[in-house]
């Protein structure tokens, strides 16, 4: 089951799952591969967070983002940097692009 994120609202990765499903993937292959897409975007979504933060910001959005307060971190965000929505919108779709791209390459397109 995919974790839902404080971002998932605002960030969509169905497309990426649409093409990994007309790949020719056994059910585990594509899960494990949807996995690491969710990974990967989480991961260029946190460095982008974290270096728009101070050192003390940083705890107190990584303890928020542990306790898994959702509205509180975007409260919390919207306060302590700017347009942090569109910036994530925006490395989201970067990465979903490259990883667009790498799915074509891999069918052969």
């Amino acid at each position: 089951m995919k974790r839902k994120h404080f971002y998932s609202h605002i960030v969509d990765t169905s497309t990426i799952s649409l093409e990994l499903g007309n790949m020719d993937l056994t059910p585990e292959e594509r899960v494990h591969l949807l996995s690491l897409v969710d990974s990967n975007i989480h991961h260029v979504i946190l460095d982008l967070i974290l270096s728009e933060l101070s050192e003390d910001d940083k705890k107190i959005f990584l303890m928020r983002m542990a306790e898994g307060k959702h509205e509180e971190i975007w409260k919390f965000l919207k306060v302590k940097t700017n347009n942090i929505e569109e910036k994530i919108k925006k490395v989201a779709e970067i990465l979903k692009t490259k990883l667009y791209k790498d799915i074509k390459e891999t069918k052969g397109e």
